[in-house]
């Protein structure tokens, strides 16, 4: 624990990219390899599910320190993480008895045996944990037990560390990585009799932590699990016409147009359909196992050969169109389905490439090659829920564009391009993919509650609501919020809002905080966003799509910023 709590405040110290990588390139080589395994776990931004709701620790705390509740809450308001609030009240100089040091691993099979105990329980054992700890270490464990521990790095980072500690290449690294490459972090389970694990229990888990790290570093191709995917292939943003675009650092534009296969940006949720070993598996991009949520698609998975592998996407589809994003909404998080869902909001996987083929990796061969072998696939199964991204036909750049023109109103985010000779590659790797979208729509809105942030923003206000004007002209009525945003301001431009916000603060509601906000005082914000739709959850009626801040808008009053009418139009549109 002791070593992993270093690396997490080196990591957090720590700017440059080289220093990041040698300090986790360092934690592998000297952790036991289950606290290696389960520190890349974490590394890679996965986390253990929170065991006990904040509140209950909020109260424990208030016990254990003998602060009343309310001064425990407006602790937590200032510091704005919980982990961080409980480790600082129970930090003391003395410790009645320190604890017997353990290995992370170890306290992840603590954490996960305390889920099995009662409430009574519970609170004793984490009572005697919080006196012994000290601060770093205790803040890490209150990061684990909260199921709130992010690390300053992409997962990518972790890998290349992992490849430069193993003499591996970071390419096998990363495909190593994906899926549940870890699996003992969700079958773990110990007696309900004490939270810990000790003999047999413990060993296995530690066994099980160190032969999966072992297997990540193990040389030459170890054969994968079934039910690994592959890692996603990503495209760069482009926001120029594309003959204008730099090509591996060249001006010499991305060459003539049937050198490309261009497909519409679909809106909706990446995956991979996997069928190997007479078994079926769907992974999102974010690496989460969709199984049990579209069976429609499953069904489908299971006319494939085993072997085979299609990257695509989810989209709500009625077998003969594509619906709207706030239908597959209402499926996003279902863990079940019933038939009412299954008739209002049916969907379908949208192939775009073919990553395996036979039990074959595909992925070095060219984009042509795979989209006809693609094509062949779709059409021999001829199933009403596997359908193929149809190309975007155009003989020229401008006619391309003209037709990216038309992609709001069809519902889509703009085009993609892919090279015809490129291969299937691992993550972002500039000139072989492209996303071509429309620019984001805006809109000005009023600042009219703020919220501290979180990690290095804990003590600002960072996290804002915004809002627009209910009447029909702008700075007539009420301000209805519309949008929350955490980002798009500069360091300077949060420290000053952040004063500003604590000068105008007119009420306080646990962590947040409303501001002054009329026609003649506040802040105006220019809030860009990709979509937007109508919604009875939200007073306004209207919800925007990924919104985020565009620019502070110091030279515009508040009085003249946009009106419910003005989203309604864009509605319309």
């Amino acid at each position: 624990m002791k070593r992993f709590a270093a690396l997490y405040s080196r990591l957090d110290d720590t700017r440059g990219t080289s220093a990041k990588v040698e300090a986790m390139r360092a934690y592998f080589a000297e952790a036991p390899a289950a606290d290696a395994a389960w520190g890349l776990y974490f590394l890679t931004g996965q986390r253990l599910k929170r065991l006990i709701a904040p509140t209950q620790l909020r109260a424990w705390i208030s016990d254990a320190t003998g602060l009343a509740p309310g001064i425990v809450e407006e602790c937590y308001a200032h510091v704005g993480d919980l982990a961080e609030t409980l480790a600082l009240l129970l930090d003391r100089a003395e410790r009645p008895q320190p604890m017997i040091e353990r290995g992370l691993a170890d306290w992840v099979a603590w954490l996960l045996a305390l889920r099995e105990r009662d409430l009574d329980a519970q609170r004793a054992a984490l009572l005697d944990v919080w006196a012994r700890l000290p601060l770093d270490e205790c803040f890490l464990f209150n990061k684990l037990l909260t199921g709130a521990l992010r690390v300053g790095v992409s997962s990518g980072l972790a890998a290349r560390a992992l490849a430069l500690h193993a003499g591996l290449d970071e390419t096998l690294i990363a495909q190593r990585l994906m899926g549940e490459w870890l699996r003992v972090a969700s079958t773990a389970r110990s007696s309900r009799e004490r939270p810990a694990m000790d003999g047999d229990s413990l060993a296995c888990h530690r066994n099980s932590a160190a032969d999966a790290f072992a297997a990540l570093l193990a040389p030459g191709s170890a054969e994968a699990h079934p039910s690994q995917p592959y890692p996603f292939c990503l495209a760069s943003p482009i926001e120029d016409a594309p003959d204008a675009v730099w090509d591996a650092g060249l001006p010499s534009g991305l060459g003539p147009v049937e050198a490309w296969l261009a497909e519409w940006k679909w809106d909706g949720i990446r995956g991979q359909l996997i069928r190997r070993a007479g078994q079926t598996f769907l992974w999102s991009r974010g690496e989460e196992m969709l199984n049990g949520r579209f069976p429609e698609i499953e069904a489908v998975a299971a006319r494939l050969p085993d072997g085979t592998v299609l990257d695509g996407e989810i989209l709500a589809h009625d077998g003969t169109a594509v619906l709207t994003f706030a239908k597959l909404q209402t499926r996003i998080g279902r863990k079940t389905v019933g038939k009412k869902l299954l008739a209002e909001a049916p969907v379908a996987f949208v192939a775009y490439d073919l990553i395996e083929w036979q039990g074959e990796d595909w992925r070095s061969r060219p984009l042509a090659e795979r989209r006809a072998q693609l094509e062949a696939i779709v059409t021999e199964t001829a199933a009403a829920r596997l359908k193929l991204s149809e190309p975007v036909i155009a003989d020229r750049w401008d006619a391309l564009a003209a037709s990216r023109a038309e992609a709001r109103e069809r519902g889509v985010e703009g085009l993609m391009l892919k090279s015809l000779d490129s291969g299937y590659q691992t993550g972002r790797k500039r000139g072989a993919w492209w996303k071509w979208k429309l620019a984001a729509m805006t809109i000005d809105c009023v600042l009219v509650y703020a919220q501290a942030g979180h990690g290095r923003r804990a003590n600002l206000y960072t996290d804002y609501t915004l809002g627009v004007w209910e009447g029909p002209n702008p700075g007539e009525g009420l301000l209805l919020p519309v949008a929350k945003a955490y980002s798009g301001l500069t360091d300077a431009e949060l420290n000053k809002m952040d004063h500003w916000i604590k000068q105008h603060t007119r009420e306080k509601f646990g962590p947040v905080r409303s501001v002054a906000a009329n026609a003649e005082v506040g802040q105006v914000f220019e809030i860009a966003f990709e979509g937007i739709q109508a919604s009875t959850r939200h007073k306004a009626g209207i919800a925007l799509r990924f919104p985020r801040i565009a620019r502070w808008r110091t030279d515009k009053p508040t009085r003249e910023a946009n009106t419910l009418a003005d989203l309604k139009a864009f509605l319309k549109r």
